[in-house]
């Protein structure tokens, strides 16, 4: 099956067409910030061209649309009803949005210890309808232990006809404890469900159309690097969050000749520059879950750090004791000079000093020779300060990552703990301004590089790699003879109690995740791996009385290698 590949970006929307896992043509089209589904239409119009009129064709999307909404404040207005119980200290969560505390308790070994005030839960709603939230999302503190009160609250909510357009539960978002975090993840994924609904519904649209009917399944890419079914991304949008960054990682997976070694890979855009952390040949694992715009969430996610740094950042200049130093980001300055624009941009100092080939060289010569003569600078000193002030903060940002990742526990996709030594081996590229940055980056700090091939779409390549995953996270309490899987809702008896020990509780794990994955469809379904465990005793009057297994299992994370041709790679079909 041949498969398309977008990726919506910050300045561009990138598209590849793979055939037989090669390569066999590349679009661009400029991003356009009100209407992020426009660029989605013109990059799939562009990259179409390249069927072969024949056969069925899978289309893989990387989008920014939940990702701007949550930065930009924008979407559905939300509010949240949570069931805190005692002992947690609702005014030092600082949420940041509406949030309705209710009575009823679920303890942390799922049993209810106080029901739920059902007179309680609409007053709530409905007063969360009155301060104008137009959806809604119910969390419990161990909901993902037991989720009978979040099913009832949004049984209740559902019937009140108070007109929520989304109600989401967190216990369906993950089996994981933290309860600011499941609130946090549950209210993005309301506030963002209708603009993900809409792009649905529009994707699907566009597929009727005869020109697109050779598109027979769309696949959403995930922070985790994994892929959603497009209905399922309507369910759970919140896991799109962050799909840029995790398609950098996945291009350089799919392209990069150095797939055992510990790698450092930078994504070099217009606006942002995107750092993600290899070792031997795994990427980095967020997993507390994805942080964005202040928000901490239970979302799993590749590890990667977004900097404001880019080809078209602003240049800003400081003189101290008569030396001139440039400042670049973290703002965008707009399109470079060469291009047409009017701003001096990293891209120019670039272009000026014949470093890149694109635009208008004289423009851009002209642009960085108006900020120089009053600094009393040449054009060429201007242009070489800038390239070193853009140099300088990129390996000052690179190192201040590994820095910080000394001091704190690895885990990458398929292991729990990563081997001690992670530090970089060779600096990985990709992205327009590259070919210029990665090489002087990687001589300062004394790496071998390489530039991927396709280096200005990769991450267009990387959604096209990505191959779908699943996970479930399975809680069992032997005493309470109860067993718990929320990421499907459901929460049943565990057969012989007694018997239930760690390796049962692992094989059900096991057995649970590829279910769930083949009932998604996903290939390859029985390769499944345990993430994370944990198991206790429960000792009462001294003595054992049961265990307690929390057992995380997904589908292994996979991505396609793709194969290189010189000819495509330079350029040339």
């Amino acid at each position: 099956m041949d498969i398309i590949g977008i990726d919506v970006g910050g300045t561009n929307t990138d598209a590849a067409f793979i055939r037989h896992g090669r390569v066999v043509g590349m679009a661009k089209v400029p991003t356009n910030h009100e209407d992020l589904i426009e660029s989605t239409k013109q990059a799939m119009n562009e990259i179409m061209a390249y069927y072969a009129t024949s056969g069925q064709v899978q289309l893989h999307l990387s989008t920014t649309l939940s990702t701007n909404a949550i930065i930009e404040g924008t979407g559905s207005p939300a509010a949240a009803l949570g069931m805190p119980g005692p002992g947690v200290n609702l005014a030092a969560l600082d949420l940041g949005f509406p949030f309705f505390p209710l009575g009823g308790y679920i303890d942390h070994r799922g049993r209810e210890v106080a029901e739920l005030n059902e007179g309680e839960v609409l007053a709530a709603a409905k007063e969360a309808k009155r301060a104008g939230a137009e959806a809604l999302a119910i969390a419990g503190k161990f909901s993902h232990r037991n989720p009978v009160h979040e099913q009832r609250a949004g049984a209740l909510v559902a019937a009140s006809g108070l007109g929520f357009s989304n109600v989401t539960l967190g216990h369906r978002l993950s089996g994981r404890a933290n309860f600011p975090r499941r609130v946090v993840t549950a209210y993005l994924n309301s506030r963002v469900a209708s603009l993900q609904t809409h792009f649905c519904r529009i994707i699907e649209n566009l597929l009727e159309m005869e020109k697109y009917r050779a598109i027979r399944e769309v696949l959403i890419l995930k922070a985790d690097g994994g892929t959603m079914s497009l209905e399922e991304s309507c369910q759970l949008p919140v896991e799109t969050i962050l799909s840029g960054p995790a398609a950098s990682i996945l291009g350089a997976q799919a392209l990069s000749k150095h797939t055992q070694e510990n790698a450092v890979i930078v994504d070099i855009g217009g606006t942002t520059t995107d750092i993600a952390v290899i070792v031997a040949g795994e990427p980095l694992y967020q997993r507390r879950g994805a942080d964005i715009a202040g928000y901490r969430t239970l979302v799993p996610a590749l590890f990667t750090r977004s900097i404001g740094l880019g080809g078209d950042s602003e240049v800003h200049v400081q003189v101290e004791e008569g030396e001139v130093r440039f400042r670049l980001g973290p703002r965008r300055a707009g399109t470079p000079a060469a291009m047409g624009g009017s701003r001096p941009t990293p891209t120019d100092a670039a272009v000026a000093l014949e470093m890149a080939r694109i635009g208008d060289r004289g423009r851009a010569r002209e642009c960085i020779k108006e900020l120089a003569e009053p600094l009393g600078l040449s054009w060429r000193q201007a242009a070489q300060g800038i390239i070193e002030a853009f140099t300088g903060q990129l390996v000052e940002e690179v190192r201040a990552i590994y820095q910080r990742l000394a001091g704190i526990p690895l885990y990458t996709v398929s292991e729990i703990l990563a081997p001690p030594d992670f530090h970089p081996r060779v600096m990985v590229g990709l992205g327009g301004p590259a070919q210029v940055f990665i090489p002087l980056a990687a001589k300062l700090m004394g790496l071998p590089w390489e530039i991927l091939p396709f280096s200005e779409g990769a991450n267009a390549i990387g959604a096209a790699a990505a191959r779908p995953t699943a996970a479930i996270t399975l809680h069992a309490d032997t005493e309470l003879e109860v067993l718990t899987i929320p990421e499907i809702g459901y929460h049943g008896r565990i057969d012989r109690a007694l018997l239930f020990d760690r390796q049962r509780a692992r094989q059900e794990a096991l057995r649970q995740a590829a279910s769930y994955a083949q009932r998604l469809g996903l290939p390859d379904h029985e390769d499944v791996y345990i993430v994370e465990e944990e198991s206790f005793n429960v000792v009462r009057g001294f003595h054992t009385v049961g265990r307690i297994h929390s057992i995380r299992a997904q589908l292994r994370p996979r991505v396609r290698r793709i194969e290189v041709t010189e000819d495509i790679a330079d350029g040339k079909a």
